[in-house]
């Protein structure tokens, strides 16, 4: 393996890596909007 091959297997780790971080945080922001959603309107019928 040469530099260059090293370099670019490094930054495609780190682009996945960071791929699947943000798309587990819009994951979950996404899930606990719709759980809080949920919450209000139960609370709202409540009253």
């Amino acid at each position: 393996m040469t530099a260059d091959t090293i370099t670019l297997s490094a930054l495609a780790i780190a682009a996945l890596v960071l791929m699947v971080a943000f798309t587990g945080g819009v994951a979950y922001l996404t899930i606990v909007e719709w759980r809080d959603r949920r919450r209000r309107a139960r609370e709202q019928r409540n009253r």
